[in-house]
């Protein structure tokens, strides 16, 4: 019965089943039918919409294609027109640029190259296109006539616009790389940023248009000209203010620290210098001359840089400077010229003259290099030309010097009447104490005439076992003190040879004993000293011993003073006894000739001069000790002998009066 249940249950599912699946199976057709339906009506509306638009394609293409021709027509037309309005201009080019070629370009260079671009393009069309055009010879002229103006208003530019550096301007420029601080870097406009902006254009413009190079001829030498004139300028102003005290400086750097070249005076002693308190306007001059030179020199190569094309600029800058610089050499050679014939004259205060001059131009060597730099081989060694000329006549005068020192004669009338210094000794101090501002350039002078075999001093560096530098600072040291050692020595025997000329040997002592005194004296007051002690040892001691030796002989002038009243020769005789007339006579005779002899030499010596006070104090007090000690023993042991009735004709001085008179020694005002 429940199995009968069950499967009547199940068959009543399945019914159910079934009867769903078949409403969803009769749904799914009913939608596939309307889908067919529907897609029937899209093609059938897809169909029609190709037939359209099949024949709208036909419709349109022929008038695409028309179209499309027809822009291409007008294409070819507006071409065709641009190229006859083109072509048509280049023959109008010459009516409408002629006004403005003719009138210039002055006041209006960009109009005016603009033009000259037309022209040339003008001038490049009718020789592709039409050689034979009368156009193409009128655009020619004009082109010419053009690039003429263009030459022209670039040389009217720069002679308009170029002027002299004032010599203030120089001189402010030249100091300012010795100053250690400065406000205001010194600089130099050469040309309005305007005009040089224009030169550039134009230069650029004929460079590369004009295929001209005369306008860097006309360059080089307006700015040549302008250096030139400057430099002279400057020397016009040395040569103005001549009188004026010192080195002539702008008034914009008075109160700044100042090293500029050459400002220390050279003294001019005697014979050999002459004796004036600054230094002469011509050397001054031509030294500022030279860094002027320098710093001009740099300032148009920068200017030069600007207007002229890279490739020709070390040859126009070489022609720029060639007048200047010839000036500044044909003048150094004239001051070696010069030099050379006061030397002939035995005149060496020319030497002081190159001096200065040959220190300060190898100091400037190295940047005159720099500036020179690309320059022709000629341009760069005519400086060295001239340094090498000053050096061997440097030389030169130095070794005539010492020779001159050696051979000076001994003349009579010019001995000093006082035995005081000779000149010779002055003049030969004065003129090493100059070399003192001068020593690499004194010892570059020596070297250059190989002095070292001279002078005995080792030329290989292995003998001095230092290094390279260290030697070649010792060796020109060394050098310059075996010629000052040389000097000196010289000195020394011409000083003998001229005491002889004295009648009296105690002036000759004193005369000796002056010099040998004021050379000493001279060389502690400088560095001469230790450059002596360089080659001489203990240069002080053996000087001292000189001037020891020579106050021995003076004193010994004394002994017929002092030799009458010596111990030795005392007469003898018994205290209280009567005097006999021998005895008597015998101390009268003493004390005369002390009188005789004290009387004359205080009256010669008095006119004798020993300028150093130490050395005068040291002969009186040695006087003193010497001839008033033996006078005072004899004095007291015979001024109360009855040797006289007429006492105050032999004991004619007091002690004390002896030593006033030896005290009046030397002073002529006594």
């Amino acid at each position: 019965m429940i199995l009968i249940e069950d499967a009547s249950a199940r068959k009543r599912d399945i019914e159910e089943k079934l009867r769903q699946e078949q409403e969803t199976l009769l749904f799914m057709r009913e939608s596939l039918e309307k889908s067919d339906q529907l897609t029937k009506n899209m093609v059938s509306i897809l169909s029609s919409f190709e037939s359209r638009l099949m024949q709208l394609e036909n419709s349109i293409i022929p008038v695409h294609k028309q179209t499309e021709n027809l822009q291409r027509l007008q294409d070819n037309v507006d071409k065709t027109l641009s190229c006859l309005d083109h072509v048509i201009s280049y023959y109008h080019v010459a009516k409408d640029t002629e006004k403005i070629i003719k009138e210039g370009p002055a006041g209006r260079l960009e109009e005016y190259l603009n033009c000259m671009a037309r022209i040339q393009k003008a001038v490049e069309y009718f020789q592709d296109n039409n050689p034979d055009s009368p156009e193409l010879n009128r655009v020619k002229l004009l082109f010419e006539k053009g690039k003429e103006s263009l030459e022209s208003e670039f040389r009217n530019l720069l002679t308009r616009n170029s002027k002299a550096v004032p010599p203030v301007v120089i001189l402010d420029l030249v100091a300012g790389d010795d100053e250690i601080e400065t406000a205001d870097e010194v600089s130099l406009e050469h040309l309005p940023e305007n005009i040089l902006q224009d030169l550039i254009c134009i230069s650029m413009w004929l460079v590369e248009y004009g295929r001209n190079q005369d306008f860097m001829n006309v360059y080089y030498q307006i700015r040549s000209n302008q250096l030139d004139r400057s430099i002279k300028g400057l020397k016009e102003h040395f040569r103005k203010n001549s009188s004026s005290s010192g080195v002539l400086y702008s008034p914009a750097i008075q109160n700044k620290k100042n090293n500029t070249p050459s400002k220390k005076a050279i003294k001019r002693p005697g014979q050999y210098l002459r004796k004036e308190d600054m230094l002469d306007s011509e050397i001054d001059s031509y030294i500022h001359c030279i860094s002027a030179f320098i710093k001009l020199a740099q300032s148009e190569y920068q200017l030069l840089t600007e207007i002229i094309p890279e490739h020709h600029q070390k040859r126009t800058f070489d022609s720029l400077i060639q007048e200047a610089l010839d000036g500044l050499m044909v003048e150094g050679e004239s001051i070696v010229s010069t030099a050379r014939r006061a030397i002939m004259r035995h005149d060496y205060s020319a030497v002081l003259t190159i001096f200065p001059i040959l220190k300060h131009l190898k100091q400037m060597k190295q940047e005159f290099d720099q500036v020179l730099q690309g320059t022709a081989a000629g341009t760069k060694n005519k400086l060295p030309v001239l340094i090498t000329s000053m050096e061997t006549t440097g030389a030169k005068a130095l070794e005539e010097f010492a020779d001159s020192i050696k051979n000076d004669p001994d003349k009579e009338y010019n001995m000093p009447k006082d035995g005081t210094v000779h000149e010779l000794t002055s003049n030969a101090i004065l003129f090493l104490q100059q070399l003192l501002d001068f020593q690499e350039t004194a010892s570059a002078m020596l070297a250059s005439q190989v002095l070292g075999d001279t002078y005995n001093i080792p030329l290989d560096p292995r003998e001095t076992g230092s290094s390279s530098s260290n030697y070649n600072s010792e060796f020109s040291r060394r050098l310059l003190s075996n010629y000052i050692c040389k000097i000196l020595g010289n000195l020394q025997l011409n000083l003998h040879s001229k005491a002889k000329v004295y009648e009296d040997t105690a002036l000759g002592a004193v005369f000796l004993l002056n010099n040998f005194n004021y050379i000493l004296k001279s060389l502690e007051k400088s560095e001469l000293i230790q450059l002596v002690a360089v080659t001489l040892k203990h240069p002080d001691k053996t000087y001292k011993g000189h001037i020891e030796e020579q106050l021995q002989i003076y004193q010994r002038s004394w002994f017929k003073v002092t030799t009458p009243i010596t111990e030795s020769n005392m007469p003898t005789f018994q205290p209280g006894t009567k005097l006999k007339d021998k005895e008597r006579q015998a101390i009268k005779d003493r004390f005369k000739a002390f009188n005789d002899g004290l009387e004359e030499l205080c009256k010669i010596q008095k006119s004798w001069a020993i300028p150093d006070k130490e050395q005068r104090n040291k002969i009186r007090r040695a006087q003193k000790e010497n001839v008033t000690g033996a006078y005072r023993v004899f004095w007291q042991r015979y001024s109360n002998v009855p040797f006289t009735k007429n006492t105050e004709k032999y004991i004619k001085y007091r002690v004390e009066q002896v030593e006033e008179m030896i005290e009046k020694l030397f002073d002529t005002s006594a």
